[in-house]
């Protein structure tokens, strides 16, 4: 905190100095401008870490506020559950660890374009049949709106449409 010291008069007795106090909030402002740097600097880290070639589609996009819990499925068909990898058979008590048996638990399952649909089509039958209600598969929105012919890639996901 800053003091200023002003002059005041008062009759007889001569001039009497005062302190002024004031708040000065340029260091506060100067600290919210790191924190908002670093924030925005790092938030883009923070997304699932599998990198999947997810295929293109026209679909709108499901908006809800709750966070999903991703599943993954890379290239090679290895299965991730947000960023650790799982076995098919460990797929099921995983999720239901993770959720605590809460069966209306959002899911989004991931594939990569190369991989084959049936290890696709299973992962999600896995996830079903233990009870899941809201998986849903993701894919990528295409630039300019319109399907490319090799599909193109691009690093965002949308979730796309509810199984």
């Amino acid at each position: 905190m800053a003091a200023t010291l002003i002059q005041v008069r008062r009759g007889r007795g001569g001039p009497r100095y005062t302190p002024l106090s004031e708040i000065n909030v340029t260091p506060f402002v100067d600290v919210m401008l790191v924190l908002l740097i670093v924030f925005m600097v790092t938030a883009p880290l923070l997304t699932v870490g599998v990198p999947v070639d997810l295929p293109k589609t026209q679909a709108q996009s499901i908006a809800d506020p709750d966070e999903p819990l991703v599943i993954s499925i890379n290239a090679e068909g290895v299965i991730y559950i947000q960023d650790s990898p799982v076995e098919i058979g460990q797929l099921v008590p995983r999720l239901r660890a993770i959720t605590e048996s809460k069966p209306d638990t959002r899911i989004f399952v991931r594939g990569d374009r190369a991989i084959a649909y049936g290890r696709i089509m299973q992962v999600m039958g896995t996830v079903n049949t233990a009870g899941f209600q809201r998986v849903a598969l993701i894919a990528e929105l295409p630039k300019g709106g319109e399907v490319p012919a090799d599909g193109g890639a691009a690093p965002e996901t949308e979730p796309q449409q509810e199984n």
